[in-house]
């Protein structure tokens, strides 16, 4: 499909993923999980007499973390490197080695990388969604963070979006996660609009698989990373390095 003939006008709503395709977060997000893994893993490796292998946030944070929900990103990761930890208890404090534990560390880290560094958000996608608002088109953002509000007030653009459905909501409603399509149905659900009048805005493999397992009109890969083959491979119906590409 030729972007330049994709016309999102058309459209009765847009579904944004936040990190990667609106903020420019994953970056924020990768420092985070690494000061964390890095400071787990040393222990670990002091405990259990083994070598020291540091988290890679280039390869590793895309392959077992990104567009996940915490813990889910925190099983993936331990599992990859063989290490298993108790679940847990949801309020276990971040000094618990466990699954929500080292989730909950990695939420305080991001709280204050936000606090301190701000929050960027992409030029393209700032351009396009006023001019898409402007022409009637209702908008959503949608991330498995439970820190999404926080980061869009961050960033100036709250006001910019009709509904939010986030890592807060799924918890509240039983939300399974990426790559099942309930975070975005919700979020059309949310504008008022039918999935079938609604284009899913994704930058990750899960995201786009979850954006084609619903019967959404149109699954836009934001190929960030130059990767459109992939995107496309994984339910993309087009893909884009920016969102200034799409009519």
């Amino acid at each position: 499909m030729d972007p330049s003939a994709v016309d999102i006008a058309d459209y009765q709503a847009a579904i944004f993923d936040m990190d990667g395709v609106v903020t420019r977060t994953a970056t924020v997000h990768a420092r985070a999980w690494k000061e964390m893994f890095d400071a787990f893993l040393q222990a670990h490796a002091e405990r259990t007499d083994t070598p020291f292998a540091p988290f890679d946030e280039e390869t590793e944070y895309w392959e077992h973390v990104d567009g996940l929900p915490r813990q889910e990103g925190v099983r993936r990761f331990l599992a990859a490197r063989g290490i298993d930890l108790p679940e847990g208890e949801e309020d276990d404090p971040p000094e618990h080695d466990t699954i929500h534990g080292l989730g909950r560390r990695k939420d305080a880290l991001i709280q204050a990388v936000i606090e301190r560094d701000g929050v960027e958000v992409f030029p393209d996608w700032l351009e396009r969604v006023r001019q898409w608002r402007a022409a009637g088109v209702r908008t959503a953002i949608v991330s498995s963070s439970r820190n999404c509000r926080r980061m869009i007030q961050a960033a100036g653009i709250e006001t910019l979006f009709d509904a939010r459905v986030d890592g807060e909501t799924a918890r509240e409603l039983g939300l399974r996660g990426k790559p099942d399509a309930d975070i975005f149905l919700v979020a059309a659900e949310r504008l008022g609009v039918a999935p079938g009048q609604s284009v899913v805005f994704e930058d990750a493999i899960s995201g786009v698989q979850a954006g084609a397992a619903g019967p959404f009109a149109l699954v836009v890969g934001v190929a960030r990373h130059d990767n459109h083959d992939v995107l496309r491979a994984h339910g993309a119906d087009v893909a884009v390095a920016a969102l200034t590409e799409l009519s």
